[in-house]
């Protein structure tokens, strides 16, 4: 019996596979974003967008969803992806360096945003539709799920946001737990220093939508000294948000979750067949903790930046994680805020035990810059667009 025909049929056979593929080790050396933009048209952004807009805009980039059985990436290596409400990504090649990332992703955007342009189109600057538009663009099984599945804040997670997502190493075996742990714990500083989606009180509504979502899909894996059991038992013990099916529609019945259907069989919740790996590794991909193991460490909980101020956040991140002393040293000061993921989304830096976090991961970021490879005129704006973030707040400022 082939790998795809393989089914499991015991909870303990997903966790081995999930605790055997999250973490790639090795010494870390590459770094890539991936970039989210709402879409409007430039003659009246409140109005809808259709999916054939975004097709004759980005002709042979435009992405399977949209139709193009053969997609060809951006210049340098970006491929663009279009999310259900219209809004289109850029998922960059690695890179081997921040400013090789740096240099490869302003290409593809600018190549991106002339594209777009031709056809009428900008991209937003926000974490969130100003504009409050919630239509579902693209027609497809997953989408369609997706949508029966979610009450409003899933819907409006699916239809308009916009985040910027950090993929880094793992690391090497010894190091992977404390870059993970400080991930973690950088988290809710991070946020609030780079939140830029205000609405409905929160400073970030974007982080909210998620935070409005199932935690058992969206919460952030609780701390373990073992991260790879804990992501393992954390994606088991989450329900399932459809199964992909050669016909008809992937619903499946709330609640029931991955350890249900395999311990079930084909009788769990009338799904009809019992789940192989490749159902597993789908399952992986439907879960949205604000850190996400990939074999590599995806940050999820930034939201996307004006312009090119994306750099901003990911010379941070880099940063703190280009060495052992500082991954150290930032997990140090990032204490003061840790967990207070629902106070940085709704207050930002108001909160003063994530502000005090910030202006320190702040400062220490800033302070060793120098070490992130980029040029330093790109150094020196990352600096400023820092500096003038937590101005902001001390001016009274939202973001």
């Amino acid at each position: 019996m082939g790998s795809a025909d393989r089914v499991l049929r015991r909870t303990a056979e997903a966790i081995e596979h999930i605790t055997g593929i999250c973490f790639k080790t090795g010494p870390p050396r590459q770094v890539g974003a991936e970039l989210e933009w709402t879409t409007h048209r430039a003659a009246d952004p409140s109005a809808y967008l259709r999916a054939g807009d975004l097709v004759g805009a980005l002709g042979e980039h435009a992405p399977v969803t949209l139709g193009n059985p053969n997609p060809v990436p951006l210049p340098c290596g970006g491929a663009v992806t279009v999310e259900p409400g219209g809004q289109v990504e850029i998922s960059s090649a690695p890179a081997g360096s921040l400013a090789e990332l740096h240099a490869a992703v302003t290409a593809d955007r600018e190549v991106l945003t002339a594209l777009l342009a031709d056809a009428g189109i900008v991209l937003g600057e926000r974490g969130l539709d100003p504009y409050g538009r919630r239509r579902r663009l693209l027609d497809a099984p997953r989408y369609a799920a997706m949508e029966r599945a979610f009450d409003g804040s899933g819907r409006t997670m699916m239809t308009a946001t916009a985040g910027l997502q950090i993929c880094l190493d793992a690391g090497e075996e010894h190091r992977i737990r404390p870059r993970w742990a400080a991930l973690h714990e950088m988290g809710p500083a991070l946020l609030a220093l780079f939140a830029n989606s205000p609405g409905d009180g929160w400073v970030s509504r974007r982080m909210a939508s998620w935070y409005g979502i199932d935690p058992r899909r969206s919460g952030p894996v609780p701390a373990s000294a073992d991260p790879a059991r804990a992501w393992a038992e954390y994606a088991v013990h989450a329900p399932l948000l459809c199964v992909p099916r050669p016909y008809g529609d992937w619903d499946v019945p709330p609640g029931v979750t991955f350890a249900d259907w395999i311990e079930a069989g084909g009788d769990a919740g009338r799904i009809g067949r019992a789940p192989t790996p490749a159902d597993l590794e789908y399952h992986l991909g439907t879960l949205f903790p604000p850190v996400r193991p990939r074999g590599y460490l995806e940050v999820r909980y930034l939201d996307t930046q004006p312009g090119e101020e994306w750099i901003v956040p990911a010379a941070v991140l880099v940063t703190l994680l280009g060495s052992d002393t500082l991954t150290d040293r930032a997990r140090e000061l990032a204490a003061a805020g840790a967990g207070r993921w629902h106070a940085a989304a709704r207050l930002g830096l108001a909160d003063g035990p994530v502000r005090r976090s910030a202006a320190d991961l702040a400062a220490l970021a800033c302070g060793h810059l120098d070490r992130s490879g980029l040029p330093a005129a790109v150094r020196d704006r990352v600096a400023e667009a820092v500096q003038r973030r937590l101005h902001r707040h001390r001016e009274g400022i939202t973001a």
